[in-house]
């Protein structure tokens, strides 16, 4: 397993600060983001195993109507719950059936109340350590990090943790401010969602990482998942990382010392030359990543 600390920022609270201001400000929304009631958080979970998020939330406001809480679902005949299940195309049946067994688990186990952390959690039929977290995460925020197969390509690109599951949780955990299980996870699933798919969309999406981003820095987006890179050679990204690969190796520069290190075609008052850096660099400015003052850039403190 890699050491942990080599795989880590320097600046490890900007990295959280970044990614959870850019959480904040604007993510999508799931009614299962909207609650901390862990039956609501619990559905959701096992719904969205192997199935896509659009046909989830649909099935999963009917699912709720039916049977509210989790004393609904314990009374339910499993029939119908199975029933349901088909219905929707939500996968395997067997999801469904523990889903009714762990119901009637809490009510006749705990009276009613969930266990609030992942051990315990992990005690409810159907219920692996995954599922355990996330929802020890999102209703108690009493989770680990929870590390799925979007945050593995985020982790991979970002900081090119090597493709090993213990290298993986150990850099997730690390990361993860104590005590806030429920944002952090979100905002890094989040992250690997919206802006670091397996077709990437960095600048659009407005990634928080990019300053510190080993695929955006060298251009090679390969991940876990994703066996060959999307088209990068040429491309505006390419050529903002490079402004920010530069930046962070040499400090300040003026745009004619940048320049160079950006494209090796690089002529002040040519087609690609200061109007054309100058560009570049208001975007990167828009973002927080440059600072620009008179003739010269360096990355923003």
């Amino acid at each position: 397993m890699t050491d942990t600390a080599e795989r880590l920022p320097d600046d490890t609270e900007a990295v959280r600060g970044a990614l959870v201001e850019w959480y904040e400000a604007d993510h999508r929304s799931f009614p299962w983001r909207e609650t901390r009631d862990p039956y609501r958080i619990l559905v959701s979970e096992v719904m969205s195993q192997q199935t896509q998020l659009g046909r989830v939330e649909s099935a999963y406001r009917d699912f709720l109507d039916e049977w509210p809480d989790v004393a609904a679902l314990a009374d339910a005949d499993r029939a119908d719950v199975v029933g349901f299940w088909t219905d929707h195309s939500l996968g395997y049946n067997n999801r469904a059936k523990y889903l009714h067994e762990a119901a009637r688990q809490v009510v006749d186990e705990h009276g009613g109340e969930f266990p609030t952390d992942p051990d315990g959690l992990q005690e409810l039929m159907g219920v692996g350590p995954y599922t355990a977290n996330a929802v020890a995460s999102f209703a108690f925020d009493n989770g680990n990090a929870v590390v799925d197969t979007n945050v593995k390509r985020v982790l991979h690109r970002a900081f090119d943790v090597p493709d090993d599951d213990a290298a993986f949780e150990a850099v997730a955990n690390a990361l993860m401010p104590d005590g806030e299980s429920r944002v952090w996870n979100n905002a890094v699933m989040e992250l690997g969602g919206v802006a670091c798919g397996k077709t990437p969309d960095c600048d659009e999406a407005g990634c928080p990482w990019r300053a510190w981003c080993h695929a955006y820095e060298t251009g090679d987006f390969t991940a876990p998942d994703v066996a060959t890179q999307p088209s990068f050679e040429g491309s505006r990204r390419q050529m903002r990382g490079r402004v920010v690969k530069a930046l962070r190796s040499h400090g300040t520069l003026s745009l004619d010392e940048l320049g160079p290190r950006v494209r090796v075609d690089y002529d002040p008052g040519g087609r690609y030359g200061r109007e054309w850096l100058g560009g570049l660099l208001s975007d990167l400015a828009d973002d927080g990543l440059v600072e620009v003052e008179g003739d010269e850039a360096r990355l923003a403190r």
